[in-house]
């Protein structure tokens, strides 16, 4: 069965985004760069909510730009061929090699882990991600810890109010003193 996993990076106060919404201290060094570029090669399918699926949106035309160093061409050609399923009550059509859901979020899940192939189903965005783990659906947490306080924001964790209990599965601290943390849920 296909593993959940749900990976974005998170200031070390626990946020994705700052009070004002903004997570320009998000944006990785070429060494962090090239991990996600490597992570993603794991990824066979790609659950997005509304408003990251539009930030990533950047990526469908990104290559158009000469300027373009070799690695983040490599994600592009990583990333813009990956199959999405967009959740959104409020878009009628999405771009590139993405759908919007026609089920709930635990029915598409149901059906891709059932279908054949090794690749993880990656859930990017908080929202999303708090409604994957109140439903236990979440496998693995996968946070790239920023060296910065924000405040508060928009959470990476999810506020279900209910314990889970983790299993240490990977560190790796960057010479930019980013630190990953891999944690699978304990079944």
């Amino acid at each position: 069965m296909r593993s959940v996993t749900y990976a974005m990076g998170a200031s070390l106060d626990g946020y994705i985004a700052g009070p004002d919404g903004g997570f320009d201290w998000t944006a990785p060094d070429d060494e962090v760069f090239r991990f996600w570029i490597e992570e993603i090669r794991g990824v066979d399918v790609h659950l997005l909510g509304r408003r990251l699926y539009e930030t990533m949106l950047y990526w469908e035309t990104a290559d158009e730009d000469p300027s373009l160093d070799d690695a983040t061409r490599e994600w592009i050609s990583l990333w813009n061929p990956l199959p999405k399923v967009v959740f959104s009550t409020t878009l009628s059509a999405v771009e590139g090699n993405a759908r919007l859901a026609t089920g709930s979020l635990a029915e598409e899940i149901e059906r891709l882990r059932a279908e054949p192939g090794e690749g993880e189903i990656a859930i990017g965005g908080a929202t999303l991600a708090a409604e994957a783990a109140a439903s236990d659906l979440i496998d693995e947490y996968r946070v790239m810890v920023h060296p910065v306080l924000v405040g508060g924001g928009t959470s990476y964790f999810p506020q279900h109010e209910r314990r889970v209990d983790l299993e240490l599965v990977e560190t790796r601290t960057f010479n930019s003193k980013f630190v990953y943390l891999r944690y699978r849920v304990a079944r």
